[in-house]
């Protein structure tokens, strides 16, 4: 899993203002390895919350059944770019959470998808896309395969003591730009969480413990979508034999 910081993913990879990290299956089916990438600083934000909860989520750890891999991401178009594909490709994660900051957030946010058009905002190297879009002909939004009403639901429930909320809109800058990529690059086998500014009104322990929980969530979520589909490749498997 990929967690950005200011816009940042859960992984060791960095990308544009976010943080970002892998998870791949292990040879053993009870291990998953996690990345978290967080968002250098940007704008207003000289210290990217989102780097600082990821940097907490690595301290506390996602239990002894994953590896986690952190990263800083660069607020910056084509390094997202350059850095997604070989993230996904070295990592071969089976969930990416980035996380990013959100100067107007004041719940952790729980982004369902990625958009390919509508970036207008120059990025820390003063640079825009010339088209606008995250990918050439790329469908104008992707879905996470996650179910962030069900993720936002069941840590809400538990009291956490931080609230948690969904969102349809990325805002159209490095965190969307770098969600879409990889949302794009991982079929939908992405995440990504904005958290508001520090002390606005959570510390850094706070987000560390929602994204701990967060995180937890989504990766329960997965692995059983993976169950379901070897299930289901069994049954079909089977199936087929007793049709010959």
């Amino acid at each position: 899993s990929i967690v950005q910081g200011p816009e940042s993913p859960i992984s060791r990879v960095p990308s544009p203002g976010s943080s970002e990290s892998p998870l791949r299956p292990e040879d053993s089916v009870s291990e998953s390895s996690f990345g978290h990438p967080g968002f250098e600083p940007f704008g207003d934000h000289t210290v990217n919350a989102s780097w600082v909860a990821v940097q907490e989520l690595e301290r506390l750890g996602l239990g002894q059944s994953v590896d986690l891999y952190v990263c800083e991401v660069p607020v910056e178009y084509q390094a997202v770019q350059s850095l997604l594909p070989s993230l996904w490709k070295q990592h071969q994660p089976q969930l990416v959470v980035h996380v990013g900051v959100s100067g107007i957030a004041t719940t952790v946010t729980l982004e369902k998808c990625g958009h390919n058009h509508g970036y207008k905002r120059v990025d820390n190297c003063s640079f825009c896309p010339d088209s606008q879009c995250c990918m050439d002909g790329g469908p104008d939004c992707i879905d996470s395969v996650i179910d962030m009403d069900l993720v936002c639901k069941r840590v809400n429930s538990s009291r956490l003591g931080v609230a948690v909320s969904v969102s349809k809109d990325a805002g159209r800058y490095l965190c969307d730009y770098t969600y879409y990529t990889s949302l794009y690059l991982g079929k939908g086998r992405s995440a990504f969480v904005h958290v508001p500014p520090l002390e606005k009104p959570y510390s850094a322990q706070d987000l560390g413990r929602a994204l701990q929980a967060v995180v937890g969530e989504m990766l329960e979520l997965v692995g059983q979508s993976e169950d379901d589909d070897h299930d289901h490749h069994h049954y079909s498997h089977q199936h087929h034999q007793h049709a010959h």
